[in-house]
């Protein structure tokens, strides 16, 4: 890690801002900026947490920039206490509960299968996933789960895009970066349709074990927590894309609510 002016700057550059954008956005000068970055002015701890907030930082990277200006991090694991973690927990916990019988799973930023209501881990086990392993690494290395994915080709390309959009928001990160470069060897970019308009969704359609399903996903996070653990997760709910996969979900696992 490099000098506070060094990381302001990459950070600066990252988002694409000039000086002058990051100065009126911070409600500084150019030239404070300019001094920060050159190391001719010394950056108080509010002015950093300001700087971060302005150039949409990830809290790991917040923290960062604090200990590169010699301060202390802001933003932990355990930067909340139990009592004070326990809602985001549960709401964690309700969602994935009620979401049954669709499946629904919680992943942390490099992909990681962090908790899974029952649907969901009934059909990751079909695929041989189970809590801890990496979804991103499953969908180039699982030949099981590659098989059972019927548009495998389309949800490869999906997945380069929705993978590229996190890396545009955390800057950098040599594990999405890597999944990228993997991925763009072999994906084949998506072309409009010939004819109609473009759909609404476009699931992933599964077909495992006499099982034939169609989801698509929504994607949720804290955006306001402090808790770094608990601002990285990301809540992803499946959906039924047709009857058919609506119905057989009920009757596997049950009518909804």
């Amino acid at each position: 890690m490099g000098g506070f002016g060094a990381v302001l700057k990459e950070w600066r550059r990252i988002r694409r801002m000039s000086q002058l954008d990051l100065a009126l956005s911070a409600g500084v000068s150019a030239r404070h900026v300019s001094f920060l970055e050159t190391g001719r002015s010394r950056a108080s701890r509010d002015m950093v947490l300001r700087l971060g907030q302005e150039l949409q930082m990830p809290l790991s990277a917040r923290n960062q920039l604090l200990l590169a200006a010699g301060l202390a991090p802001a933003y932990g694991a355990v930067s909340l206490n139990a009592e004070a973690r326990a809602p985001l927990q549960q709401a964690v916990d309700w969602v994935l509960q009620r979401h049954a019988p669709y499946p629904a799973i919680v992943i942390d930023a490099h992909w990681i299968l962090q908790a899974m209501n029952p649907p969901a881990q009934a059909l990751m086990m079909r695929a041989g996933l189970q809590q801890g392993d990496s979804l991103i690494d499953a969908l180039s290395e699982n030949e099981t789960l590659r098989a059972a994915l019927v548009n495998l080709e389309q949800i490869e390309a999906l997945t380069l895009t929705r993978l590229r959009s996190e890396l545009a928001h955390l800057g950098k990160d040599p594990v999405l970066e890597r999944a990228i470069a993997q991925l763009k060897q072999r994906v084949i970019p998506l072309s409009p349709p010939e004819m109609g308009e473009t759909p609404a969704v476009i699931p992933a359609h599964y077909r495992l074990d006499g099982v034939d399903l169609k989801l698509f996903s929504t994607l949720s996070q804290f955006t306001t927590a402090g808790d770094l653990a608990m601002s990285e997760l990301r809540l992803e709910l499946m959906f039924p894309a047709d009857q058919d996969t609506q119905e057989q979900l009920q009757a596997l696992f049950g009518d909804p609510g």
